[in-house]
């Protein structure tokens, strides 16, 4: 018993230690823990190290996708959500497969079913890139494009993996494989939705901040575990519960609980994600041991061969899949441009119109106007036909408005929602059009794609009976050792080699002063306390003006007229200023108390 505290009193230290050395030296703190763990292996004193892949797939794994989706801004994965979804499905099963063909070739007595199991474990990317990304300067587009891709892949990857084994025990057909995939995500959406929304529910209504971060810590178990149950991806259901959590939270829960979530999960962090890569590198002479039980002889031009040509073949399909993504970026950023016109006259129709009988009145008379100056006879026949489905619409509109009763207090006309829309479209195509994401960007993301911790913990899932198991998670393990050494290593001078987009401090400025003005609109809507010198007024009032301003921000975050960033520093000082006067007015009230009660006796 004292021999486990004391490991795990030492391991507690190393990953401070490391974490402040790696702050200083800029040094990515798993380099240093994966270091320190060889290192420690490789010692003649130190016993077999090994960990259950159960306790890193379900025991850490889940808080810690749970965690990175929370934080994640809703508006810019909802903004990527076509490019993430890509890279997290498209990219992972085509790279499997990919490499799972080279697998085969390259290993001797490997099967294609288990060479495309071995793909799939090296081809999820880790979230450690994007704290590399972080400390290099990049734009928040790169870096909410490898946070969504980090939250998304392991799920792909995990059940990819689970239908390549059942295939090579069994036979499985393609159709199989998609349907297991599809169960498995739509079940997992399902539940993290509905625990997301009841997490919201129950602790809004826990009035003590520590309850409610314990109650948060049990969030990401009870999505995943209720999944993996079903069947389906526990972890899936831990970033949609956290998703849903991040995007209600601000509304639902008091900055208290929040300030208190933001400080104990930064912690739960740093201890899990340290406690992954140490572990990973305590592994290492146990799973040399097994290889050297299993394959008699040197393997190790085998396994550095292999080990090679696989990340190689990562990097290479990820910058083929890649180029084809920008390409597709570059279209949708003119296809929106083009757009644009027709986006602010039919938002500049919208803001005019009184009610919806207003707008397609409007709209019936352009398009009649427009029909009748039209000269080409085929454009003629199309606006009539189009002209004419206008109307029918508006005649449904119009019946449909009558049969409804009014909206109730605080909700949306269906006309507001139109235009909530449109200009949440429109903030769309102003974020296109000024968040670069070209050939320097992209090069970011390709080198970005580094393997982790989740590829050793999936090589170790591998069923006790597979062929040469322990060459395989020796060659998962050196795939993502080297990728996390060479690309996390040079990922910051490769980014000032290619020098991407970086945020411009004049349109940080710039947005600075709209979003003061958003505030300062806010604050004057509220009227003035009916006494500007009694203490608990005032105090009343710029909590009243507190509450406008965060308010005007979420409208704001609906509509995406804000970058991300500028919007949770903007809430992050209003919280703040919010905590303060409720201390202040919670000390003042006990002064109070304290005086009276002094009085009576």
């Amino acid at each position: 018993m004292h021999e486990l505290l004391l490991i795990a009193v030492a391991g507690l230290l190393v990953v401070a230690g490391c974490s402040v050395l790696g702050e200083r030296f800029r040094i990515a703190t798993p380099l240093l823990l994966l270091a320190v763990g060889v290192a420690v292996s490789l010692l003649p004193f130190t016993p077999s190290f090994s960990v259950s892949p159960e306790w890193i797939l379900a025991g850490i794994l889940p808080p810690l996708l749970y965690s990175a989706s929370v934080s994640m801004p809703v508006m810019d994965f909802r903004r990527e959500f076509g490019t993430i979804s890509g890279l997290s499905v498209a990219l992972v099963v085509i790279s499997a497969v990919l490499v799972g063909l080279l697998f085969w070739w390259l290993i001797p007595g490997m099967t294609l079913p288990w060479g495309i199991a071995l793909g799939a474990i090296v081809s999820p990317t880790d979230a450690v890139a994007t704290g590399i990304v972080k400390r290099v300067g990049v734009s928040q587009r790169v870096v909410s494009i490898l946070e969504g891709e980090s939250l998304l892949n392991d799920a792909t990857a995990l059940v990819l993996l689970r239908s390549a084994v059942a295939a090579a025990a069994a036979s499985l057909s393609f159709w199989s494989v998609i349907g297991q995939f599809v169960f498995a995500v739509v079940v997992a959406v399902a539940i993290g939705l509905a625990v997301g929304w009841l997490n919201l529910m129950v602790r809004s209504r826990v009035t003590d901040a520590t309850v409610n971060t314990v109650l948060s810590f049990t969030v990401p178990f009870v999505a995943s575990i209720p999944a993996e149950a079903a069947g389906a991806s526990g972890l899936v259901a831990a970033v949609v519960a956290g998703l849903v959590t991040g995007a209600g939270g601000v509304q639902l829960l008091s900055p208290q609980h929040r300030l208190s979530d933001t400080q104990n999960w930064r912690m739960i962090e740093l201890v899990l994600e340290g406690a992954i890569f140490l572990v990973m590198g305590l592994e290492l002479s146990t799973v040399l041991d097994a290889v050297g039980r299993d394959r008699a002889g040197s393997v190790l031009p085998l396994i550095v061969g292999v080990a090679a040509a696989a990340l190689g073949g990562t990097v290479l399909i990820r910058a083929g899949y890649v180029s084809v993504l920008l390409y597709g970026v570059h279209r949708r950023k003119l296809r929106h441009t083009r757009a644009r016109g027709r986006v602010e006259a039919m938002k500049e129709r919208l803001e005019n119109a009184e009610d919806e009988d207003d707008l397609m009145r409007t709209v019936v008379a352009d398009e009649t106007a427009r029909l009748e100056a039209e000269e080409d006879e085929r454009r003629r026949r199309l606006g009539t036909w189009r002209l004419r489905r206008i109307r029918k619409h508006a005649e449904r509109t119009a019946v449909r408005r009558a049969a409804e009763p009014p909206p109730g207090p605080g909700a949306r006309s269906r006309l507001e929602r139109l235009r909530l829309r449109l200009r949440r479209f429109s903030a769309d195509i102003d974020y296109f059009e000024t968040e670069s994401l070209g050939w320097r960007e992209g090069t970011v993301v390709v080198w970005a794609g580094m393997r982790g911790a989740v590829t050793l913990a999936a090589a170790q899932t591998l069923p006790g009976d597979t062929p040469d198991r322990a060459l395989l998670v020796l060659i998962a393990f050196v795939v993502a050792a080297a990728s996390l050494v060479l690309q996390g290593g040079s990922l910051a001078a490769m980014v000032a080699r290619v020098r991407p987009a970086a945020a411009d401090p004049d349109e940080e400025a710039a947005e600075r002063g709209r979003l003061l003005a958003v505030l300062t609109e806010a604050a004057g809507a509220v009227p003035p306390p009916a006494d500007e010198h009694d203490p608990a007024r005032v105090g009343a009032h710029r909590l009243a003006v507190i509450r406008a301003q965060r308010d005007a921000l979420l409208e704001a975050r609906r509509e995406g007229t804000f970058s991300s960033g500028a919007l949770t520093s903007a809430l992050a000082v209003l919280d703040a200023d919010q905590i303060g006067l409720e201390l202040r007015g919670g000390r003042e009230g006990m002064v109070e108390e304290a005086g009276s009660g002094d009085g009576g006796a």
